[in-house]
């Protein structure tokens, strides 16, 4: 068995308390996502389970980290500013990868930075830059960066969109970017891992909260395969099996998404607070990927494993 790496996966969590909103951060949007927050969210989504959460991931000590998106709430200064101070405490932008949700670039805020303080955290390294056309310390969607084996190739599918709408899109440009760099980074023998907020196959989620290209990202997904791609949005569980398309061949693409890392209570559909841990590299030449779901039991306060299973 050749070079195999440890990758965990956590997303959507929240962080909490909503602090610094002013009446001048106030519009429709960031109004009745206040409410939102205060009649729901906030008894569902906990630092202090969070914080349980990421200790026993740090114990399994993981090769790599990977933060799929919704760090904040409602795109406040102070919020970003929290989740920057955070990110520095799971790792190093070395150890640490991390993409943008729709709660992440959630309404515009005039000459405020916004996402722009996680930089570090979002571009690709000196290895990807090669298969960018961006500069090496530019923020640009798609970015690559490579952990062992593992090439793990960054998207951004949040947009800022209306009330009441939380959906995603990736657009033209990334597309075609995403389109040419999937196969490079396949002739190089890389284990392609993509990194999405939104889940990424058509009727994942309703329209209001869908990836609105997701139709054109599977078709490339087909076309131009990857060994695993990785979600979060639905606070919830799942796995799918993506195939490829029969003329070309290849195995199916495992596409997972994870639970919120914060939750302290099920909401509908959503678990309590979990996360991932992927083993990645190769046997006998193929791609080999187990995955391992941690996290709180119902009526439970410690960390447990919840699932294993091979993917590949």
């Amino acid at each position: 068995m050749t070079e195999t790496i440890t990758l965990a996966h956590v997303s959507d969590v929240h962080l909490s308390p909503v602090a610094g909103l002013t009446l001048r951060h106030l519009n429709v949007k960031r109004s009745l996502g206040y409410v939102n927050w205060r009649r729901k969210r906030q008894q569902t989504h906990h630092r202090d389970v969070l914080d349980v959460i990421m200790a026993d991931m740090k114990a399994n000590a993981p090769d790599h980290i990977a933060v799929t998106g919704d760090l904040i709430n409602l795109g406040l200064p102070a919020e970003y500013e929290t989740a920057a101070a955070w990110l520095h405490s799971v790792g190093t932008p070395r150890d640490v990868t991390v993409i943008p949700g729709n709660h992440d670039i959630y309404t515009t805020l005039r000459d405020d930075p916004g996402v722009m303080r996680w930089a570090d955290y979002m571009h690709h390294d000196a290895w990807g830059a090669r298969y960018t056309s961006a500069p090496e310390h530019q923020l640009a969607f798609p970015f690559v960066r490579r952990v062992g084996p593992v090439a793990l190739v960054g998207l951004n599918s949040a947009v800022e969109t209306p009330p009441f709408v939380a959906a995603g899109e990736l657009g033209a440009r990334q597309l075609a970017a995403l389109d040419s760099l999937l196969p490079k980074l396949e002739a190089e023998g890389m284990i392609r891992v993509v990194l999405i907020h939104h889940p990424p196959l058509p009727g994942q989620a309703p329209p209001r909260r869908a990836l609105r290209d997701a139709a054109a990202l599977s078709q490339i997904l087909a076309r131009r395969g990857a060994e695993l791609v990785l979600h979060g949005h639905n606070h919830t569980d799942s796995h799918m099996d993506f195939a490829r398309l029969p003329e070309i061949g290849g195995a199916s693409i495992p596409v997972i998404g994870v639970a919120s890392g914060s939750a302290v209570r099920t909401h509908k559909h959503e678990q309590l607070g979990r996360y991932n841990l992927l083993r990645i590299g190769r046997i006998d030449g193929r791609p080999h990927i187990e995955c391992t779901t941690r996290g709180i039991a119902v009526g439970g306060n410690a960390v447990v494993q919840i699932e294993r299973k091979l993917l590949t």
